[in-house]
């Protein structure tokens, strides 16, 4: 397992985490040079088994995932950390056909961006879903005195629509937008 850190991030306390999960090293390491003066603190892992090891014990904003991985393919990976966690995931992956791009974000994509990239566009959409991850637990912090419905052992908190809750077993019900507002 490698990681990527320069001391200028690591010593900056308020640097944010980031996973970059690729087979291309050489883009592992200049994506450092990238987002470490954006005030990242970046860390690289190059096969899908160590990704998920990696994401699930790290404790990262986002991760960036390539589709064509050693050992498990990004798919894969991406399910098995839905599994468990809600870590934003961006795609980053050179099969950008619309198939890829949907099936990433079905499958719990929060956005997919194809090779070749600018890396400014990377930056700007990892900002943007930081931003709306930070606005999402936010909403839910300010909501936490809020009264539940409760239907067996479902949990559903009507005014701000968050995704019901198995109260008996913590885990959690992901539904679409539609669906939370029937």
């Amino acid at each position: 397992m490698s990681a990527l850190k320069k001391p200028s991030s690591s010593s900056n306390p308020l640097a944010r985490r980031l996973l970059i999960i690729d087979d291309d090293a050489e883009l592992c390491e200049l994506l450092a040079e990238y987002l470490q003066p954006e005030g990242f603190q970046v860390d690289a892992v190059h096969t899908g088994t160590e990704a998920v090891e990696k994401a699930l014990t790290g404790n990262y904003a986002l991760l960036v995932l390539d589709v064509m991985l050693p050992g498990l393919r990004g798919f894969d990976v991406l399910q098995k950390i839905r599994a468990t966690s809600r870590v934003p995931v961006i795609m980053l992956t050179a099969r950008g056909e619309d198939v890829d791009r949907i099936l990433g974000l079905e499958i719990g994509a929060d956005d997919y961006l194809p090779k070749p990239f600018n890396p400014r566009e990377l930056a700007a959409r990892i900002q943007a879903v930081l931003r709306r991850t930070d606005e999402a637990k936010t909403r839910g912090a300010v909501s936490a005195g809020e009264e539940l419905v409760c239907v067996g052992d479902l949990e559903l908190s009507p005014a701000s629509r968050v995704p019901p809750r198995a109260s008996s077993s913590s885990a959690s019900i992901w539904l679409t937008p539609s669906w939370a507002a029937t």
